[in-house]
């Protein structure tokens, strides 16, 4: 009985190998849970480019929004694991949306971590109508008009909507919330005024900057920003503990073969690794990261935790 276990997992060891040397033996889809035009969109096509030349095959993009991201994340856990399927998206599908929802139509822990594709560089901005120069002017300002002030986001349950309220909570500060459809009509009313600060990928605002439209406070992540390295972070302002993060990355059904893995994420990082797409990621403010699979599960891992933690702490849903 042992030797016929042993034979059996050999060959099906053997079998996962020569799938993944074969591989692709079909047309590679990548699904993007969200509308054509956004960010992940487009960091989907331009993988599908540079991968499809690899590859030598065109990959294609379907785009299937709808269902907080629960119409394109289903598709992809539905295939096979064959790795002709994939999912590229944002990392609040995976990290925060389980914990918003209770009737999400995918299970988030099913995936198959592959390769995280770039990591965005969100800002602390405030319209320039706003007097304060520091996030520490900003706090004093808002103690002082209590309610008075706003902040847009991208929708609830974004990074942008919880990681403000999660920045009102650390600074006993009471900061109206305005949430929008997406990241271009909340910069938008950023520079019209309409609200008066925003968390934000760098590349989106540094241009109105220069114009003097708005104020750049801080880098809102856990590390100063490379492009932009004397910008302190929220922590460094006086707001210890605080981070956020937006990273988009690539996964696969449940149950991948690890050989099939490996083969995919060695594929994907050297289509990122391109002249084409470095010149990309330094015009967009966007930062390479480069995580093995099993080191990226790790920070799906964490990740999950810290939006879990915010998101009990908040009482943010999306039902």
């Amino acid at each position: 009985m042992f030797r016929i276990a042993a034979t059996v997992l050999t060959t099906l060891a053997l079998a996962c190998v020569a799938n993944a040397q074969t591989y692709p033996n079909g047309q590679v889809r990548l699904i993007v849970p969200t509308p054509a035009g956004g960010v992940t969109d487009t960091m989907a096509r331009i993988v599908a480019q540079r991968l499809g030349e690899t590859l030598n095959q065109t990959v294609i993009v379907d785009n299937r929004p709808g269902g907080n991201g629960g119409v394109g994340s289903q598709a992809v856990e539905r295939s096979p694991a064959d790795g002709l399927t994939l999912l590229v998206t944002s990392d609040a599908t995976i990290t925060a949306n389980p914990y918003m929802s209770s009737k999400l139509s995918y299970n988030a822990k099913e995936f198959t971590p592959i390769v995280v594709l770039c990591r965005g560089t969100p800002v602390l901005v405030v319209n320039a109508s706003v007097p304060a120069k520091s996030v520490q002017e900003l706090i004093a300002l808002t103690k002082s008009k209590p309610g008075t002030l706003n902040y847009g986001s991208y929708g609830i349950g974004t990074y942008a909507h919880l990681s403000m309220e999660d920045f009102k909570l650390r600074t006993g500060t009471d900061i109206v919330h305005i949430p929008f459809r997406g990241a271009a009509p909340a910069a938008n009313a950023l520079l019209a005024g309409d609200v008066n600060m925003l968390l934000l990928n760098l590349s989106s605002i540094e241009a109105h900057e220069k114009t003097g439209k708005v104020s750049i406070l801080a880098a809102a992540g856990e590390k100063r920003i490379q492009a932009r390295p004397d910008l302190p972070t929220i922590a460094e302002a006086g707001v210890p503990g605080f981070q956020t993060s937006v990273w988009f990355a690539m996964f696969g059904p449940p149950n991948m073969p690890p050989e099939l893995v490996q083969k995919i994420h060695a594929d994907v990082s050297k289509a990122l690794d391109l002249p084409q797409s470095k010149e990309f990621f330094e015009k967009n403010s966007f930062e390479r990261v480069t995580l093995s699979p099993a080191e990226f599960r790790k920070l799906v891992e964490s990740d999950s935790q810290h939006w879990e933690a915010i998101i009990k702490k908040v009482g943010a849903k999306i039902d």
